[in-house]
């Protein structure tokens, strides 16, 4: 499956395409984990998902805030009217809602390995299969879609990191693989992919550590307001008084908490295996093409630094 070449944008009038690998170069983002997709970190591997209970529910607790409030607001002035935003919030919630009381009954996937020691992709698939998939031939691509109503323009898009069945062999349902993370597109996109790259081409240290399981007690949404009412920050408490409140971070962070306590490891004898660090004198290379096509990359980033400071 053809792509274009990394560093190419596509545009037209309501969306945007941005081809980030192969090859992997530079994006020019700072990598940040805004998602959370990074499960574990260390010098040999990375593991990362798009399983995110604790995004499901912060998408749809605030939706379900404006509804109970809109109904409150409205209860004196016409009770019926209350009554029926009460039943139309229910039935835009009922079905996302049933989707995430399923979701926390079903085992959490598999993550997929990058082991940038052996520069190499461990990618699980069904029925205890999985492919190894060299690294600088990983597609990414940030898409971003734009829609226009008589609220304004509502802008959604995707990070899309992709992979390519090595067997030639394999059926055609079989051959490709990809996983999607919804950050909005755009340089979100970028900086989520950027926490792959740069693990990859810059090592484990360019790369924020993993956010997933439980965090120590003052790093929790509790844990916060209390250390900053104890600092006397009222900013700090306002602040995470609304996070709890009005975006649902406590529920989701407890949800999270349950499924990711201890993220699940890839349980293959031979990935086990694979997944042991090498000597430093075994570390695969980067191909020569990736290593003029980085080169390349840095200079335009300097040269673009420098138009922007003069």
């Amino acid at each position: 499956m053809s792509t274009p070449p990394a560093g190419t944008t596509k545009k037209r009038l309501l969306s945007r395409n941005d081809y980030l690998a192969p090859l992997p170069i530079p994006t020019g983002e700072k990598p940040q984990d805004v998602l959370n997709i990074i499960w574990r970190k260390n010098g040999v591997f990375i593991d990362i998902c798009n399983y995110s209970i604790g995004s499901a529910v912060m998408v749809m607790w605030p939706t379900l805030m404006v509804f109970l409030a809109i109904s409150f607001f409205t209860r004196n002035l016409d009770p019926d009217l209350s009554q029926g935003i009460l039943i139309l919030g229910a039935v835009i919630l009922g079905i996302p809602v049933l989707i995430l009381i399923q979701g926390l009954f079903r085992e959490v996937p598999l993550p997929v390995r990058f082991n940038r020691q052996r520069r190499e992709v461990c990618v699980p698939r069904d029925d205890g299969e999985y492919w190894i998939v060299p690294w600088e031939t990983v597609t990414a691509a940030a898409t971003q879609q734009s829609s226009v109503s008589q609220a304004g323009r509502a802008t959604m898009g995707l990070l899309i990191i992709g992979f390519e069945n090595p067997d030639p062999q394999a059926r055609e349902d079989n051959k490709h693989f990809s996983l999607g993370f919804n950050c909005g597109g755009g340089t979100t996109a970028m900086a989520l992919w950027e926490c792959v790259r740069s693990y990859m081409e810059v090592g484990p240290q360019a790369v924020p550590e993993s956010r997933v399981g439980i965090a120590p007690y003052e790093e929790t949404q509790i844990g916060s307001i209390i250390t900053d009412l104890r600092k006397g920050n009222l900013l700090g408490v306002f602040w995470g008084v609304f996070c709890i409140t009005i975006l649902g971070t406590y529920l989701a962070e407890k949800l999270q908490n349950l499924k990711l306590s201890y993220p699940p490891d890839l349980p293959y004898p031979d990935i086990i295996e694979w997944s042991k660090p090498l000597p430093p004198e075994q570390w695969a290379k980067r191909s020569p093409e990736l290593e003029a096509a980085i080169a390349g990359r840095e200079a335009e980033l300097a040269a673009q630094a420098e138009r922007e400071l003069a």
